[in-house]
């Protein structure tokens, strides 16, 4: 079983040579990058309940033998005054005209529409989510790892809701082009961004990990004829390469869009949506969690465990069963788990296609109690997850109220087969 948690300072070597052996613009094979991202992403861990925007929040993928498959990446904000969130917004114009060359000749009604590229650039920008890394060799594998990496961030956004912004964002990756020595090049900033700058696309993109000011600084203020670039140029602009379809189509399915802006340095579209919509993030609930074998008839789901101390956040593809009825997100607690509920598309509901409303269902029934210690049951959360990352028993910690909660999240059947990157 693949363990989804926060990253740890140990993990640096791991984390190094998956980004060496990858050479991904999502991870940058840079020690010392890697290593003050360790160090935010556990103080971003330990913070306080209030918000705060220098957050950043790193995950790894584990597998069965504590090797590091792959990584995600939340930012609490997206855009400050330190380091501005710059995009292109990409809009239509439509210029007409009747033409008549000579005084003698039939007029010409002439109607053109043109995609403009306008600079843009806030302060106070969105959540984003991105640094998604996957093993290629695992990228097909049959517990849907990218998945479980790409969505179990939606879960830990829900857990600690006051930590994120309104809006989300995933910035996706434009078709590139690999050059001999592995290096990644931008059509899009070759035709524009390097005639400005004078940078290569590796060199901006590095540059731009602590300083954006110099694309506002150096790009023209005023609107761009998309036009005047080169043809295959202009069909990148807000396309998604070949390895992020899959990426584009799990972000709709659970509430994204295309908002219309693109990125600056490749042209890649920028999916957002607002946080309380996202289907995971908003269905999202707790449960007592009682430890037990898993239940083969149950539909696989993302079980999470959340803590006040290190690990923070846990979380595994299982299947459970919900066996007493769910509890609201309850306020931040020392220990306790978290799911959500999956969308209505039964002809039996009242409301097709719509969320499924969230009163206890005839088949469930009670298994664990607030006032006594749970014991294993068949009917809860995997055995796999207990005897690996939770323990065989729950007891009350000295002192404190037994405060284990289980978050789960089932998928749209469509959602089944999706490959995921950001």
């Amino acid at each position: 079983m693949f363990l989804f948690r926060e990253a740890a300072m140990s993990d640096e070597d791991a984390i190094f040579e998956l980004a060496r052996h990858l050479n991904s613009l999502n991870l940058p094979p840079e020690r010392p990058y890697i290593h003050e991202l360790l160090q935010r992403s556990l103080a971003s861990f330990r913070g306080s309940p209030d918000f705060d925007p220098t957050r950043r929040f790193l995950f790894v993928l584990e597998g069965d033998d504590g090797q590091v498959v792959g990584t995600s990446m939340i930012h609490a904000q997206h855009g400050d005054t330190d380091e501005p969130h710059v995009f292109f917004r990409v809009m239509q114009e439509e210029r007409y005209a009747d033409l008549r060359v000579t005084p003698n000749s039939e007029v010409h009604d002439v109607h053109m529409t043109h995609t403009m590229l306008y600079l843009g650039q806030t302060y106070d920008g969105p959540t984003e989510l991105g640094g998604l890394v996957l093993r290629p060799e695992l990228r097909h594998h049959p517990d849907k790892l990218g998945r479980l990496l790409s969505l179990a961030r939606f879960v830990f956004i829900s857990s600690h809701r006051g930590w994120f912004r309104d809006r989300l964002l995933a910035e996706l990756l434009p078709p590139l082009v690999q050059v001999p020595g592995g290096t990644t090049r931008s059509p899009l900033w070759d035709a524009l961004g390097h005639k400005f700058t004078g940078l290569t696309y590796h060199e901006a993109d590095r540059l731009s990990r602590f300083n954006k000011e110099f694309i506002w600084r150096l790009f023209p203020t005023m609107p761009i004829h998309a036009c005047l670039l080169p043809e295959g140029v202009q069909d990148i602009i807000g396309q998604v390469g070949p390895n992020t379809v899959g990426a584009k189509r799990l972000l709709e399915s659970i509430g994204f869009q295309y908002s219309g802006r693109v990125d600056p340095f490749d042209g890649g579209p920028h999916y957002e949506a607002d946080t309380d919509q996202v289907t995971i993030v908003r269905d999202t609930q707790g449960y007592a969690p009682v430890v037990g074998e898993p239940d083969p008839a149950a539909q696989p789901g993302i079980v999470a465990v959340v803590q006040d101390r290190a690990p923070h956040f846990r979380a595994v593809w299982t299947p459970p069963r919900p066996c007493s009825a769910p509890t609201r997100r309850p306020a931040p607690r020392p220990r306790r788990c978290w799911s959500a509920a999956r969308r209505c598309s039964s002809s039996a509901c009242s409301r097709p296609g719509k969320t499924r409303p969230r009163p206890r269902p005839a088949s469930w029934s009670p298994c664990a109690r607030n006032d006594a210690t749970p014991t294993a049951s068949p009917a809860c959360p995997g055995r796999a997850l207990a005897d690996r990352h939770a323990p065989p028993q729950l007891t009350q910690e000295p002192g404190e109220p037994r405060a284990h909660r289980c978050f789960w999240t089932l998928l749209p059947g469509s959602m089944q087969g999706a490959a995921t990157r950001s």
